[in-house]
């Protein structure tokens, strides 16, 4: 916490406390848009067309259970990556786990034979968690 203080007491983040946090507010903010915000809604990149983050996890195969805890997974993660601006001991966890679901993710468009752009959001995801755990 003390790091993130000095910030506001006068003394400039670094070019990678800067990139960080781009990463860190870039992956908690498009993981919490994908599951609070537009969950219902259809977009580009769900797996075999599917409409809805719900019929996306049938397209998968994944039993319907799967989705609830799966949703409470990926929003504590991202805001876990939000809490990490302020207490960094929560980066790592939280990045590693996010990047393993991504890993997941991938193979779930791989499984149904997705084109490459709708595999394109969980790299970038995964990229992003690297580069968090990274620095």
């Amino acid at each position: 916490m003390g790091a993130w203080v000095e910030r506001f007491s006068g003394s400039p983040p670094s070019f990678m406390e800067t990139v960080l946090l781009a990463l860190k507010l870039t992956v908690a903010l498009g993981i919490l848009n994908v599951w609070v915000v537009r969950r219902t809604q259809s977009t580009a990149y769900r797996g075999q067309g599917a409409k809805t983050l719900r019929e996306e996890f049938a397209v998968y195969g994944l039993p319907g259970w799967v989705f609830a805890p799966m949703g409470f997974l990926k929003v504590g993660l991202a805001v876990s990556l939000l809490l990490s601006i302020w207490v960094p001991a929560v980066t790592l966890p939280a990045a590693l786990l996010l990047g393993a679901i991504m890993v997941v993710a991938f193979a779930m468009h791989l499984k149904v034979s997705d084109p490459v752009i709708k595999c394109l959001p969980s790299l970038a995801v995964l990229t992003m968690c690297v580069g968090i755990a990274l620095l």
